[in-house]
């Protein structure tokens, strides 16, 4: 099965390097001006059989098709070329909620490309780990098993281990929602709160997209496993996550690269527009949103949260 990855970021640009280990992969971006090494992935030589291009028509001939691109740039990706997806298997690696339409990636390919079989390809995982070829153990969903199961087989190398899943919603809200709460755990400890804060708002975030998931229509069972809890323990514990790096310049007051993404920040002020339609309590996530955009402070922030009505776990 020819595969290709559009998206040629850190993560989009790690995942071509890793599946050439099962053949030929075909990395698209819309500008490359790098050879040899995408400097965003320091030390990564491109293997033989990765082709890097600028050629979108190119790509699209692969049969499974990649769509590593920032989730809120996927709906303007998908108005532009959805009609050249159209038969395609398509895989989603975006981890956030579209601002616009308040939905996930899947939801957004299968309403552009209807004849396409969608899958969501997420999970605990940094772009060095997978370029590098170190272990990593990610879950690939989809509601078409006969297409799950070849989609397993063509992304699984002997170090990248893929687990199947049916629950798409789960496992794309576990990716996207990790990002909000791994921003609020960089938060605490860019302030100095101290790792007992952090392990507060690991499980209390937990829980919080727990409650979110299930009331979009996910199984619970799906947020304890790698999509879910794996992803957040990983990102609210590592320096290697934008989010909590983010979360944690926030904490300190310090300045952050805006031109690096942060899937979180976007994704929390879209949740913050969904609890207000679905008359949903989402503390921390309007948290970190109101701290994103800086209309409260850190202290304040924390102030609230630790204010809030005693009550049962």
């Amino acid at each position: 099965m020819s595969v290709a990855v559009l998206g040629a970021g850190a993560f989009g640009t790690a995942l071509a390097v890793a599946l050439t280990a099962n053949g030929p992969v075909m990395l698209w971006g819309r500008q490359i001006d790098w050879q040899g090494e995408n400097p965003r992935l320091p030390g990564v030589a491109m293997p033989d059989a990765l082709t890097v291009t600028q050629d979108l028509d190119a790509a699209l001939r692969s049969e499974l098709i990649l769509l590593a691109l920032p989730a809120q740039a996927l709906g303007g990706f998908l108005a532009q070329h959805g009609a050249k997806l159209q038969g395609k298997r398509l895989v989603s690696t975006a981890k956030g909620i579209d601002l616009e339409r308040l939905t996930g990636p899947s939801v957004m390919i299968a309403e552009t490309c209807p004849d396409a079989v969608v899958a969501v390809l997420t999970g605990p995982s940094f772009a060095a780990d997978i370029a590098r070829g170190l272990p990593t153990a990610l879950t690939l969903a989809c509601t078409d098993d006969h297409a799950g199961r070849a989609m397993q087989q063509a992304l699984s190398t002997p170090v990248l281990r893929l687990y199947r899943s049916s629950d798409v919603t789960g496992a794309e809200l576990g990716g996207a929602l990790k990002n909000v709460m791994a921003i609020a755990a960089g938060t605490v400890i860019g302030a100095g709160l101290g790792d007992s804060a952090r392990a507060a708002i690991i499980t209390r975030g937990f829980a919080e997209m727990t409650r979110l998931a299930i009331h979009l229509g996910a199984r619970p069972e799906t947020l304890t496993g790698l999509s879910g809890l794996g992803d957040l323990t990983l990102t609210c514990t590592s320096a290697g996550s934008r989010n909590f790096r983010f979360g944690a310049a926030l904490g300190a007051g310090d300045d952050f690269d805006p031109s690096t993404t942060v899937e979180g920040a976007a994704t929390a002020r879209a949740l913050v527009r969904m609890a207000a339609r679905d008359k949903l309590d989402l503390p921390i996530a309007t948290m970190v949103a109101r701290l994103a955009e800086g209309s409260v402070s850190v202290e304040k922030a924390m102030d609230h949260l630790l204010s809030r009505p005693l009550k049962e776990e």
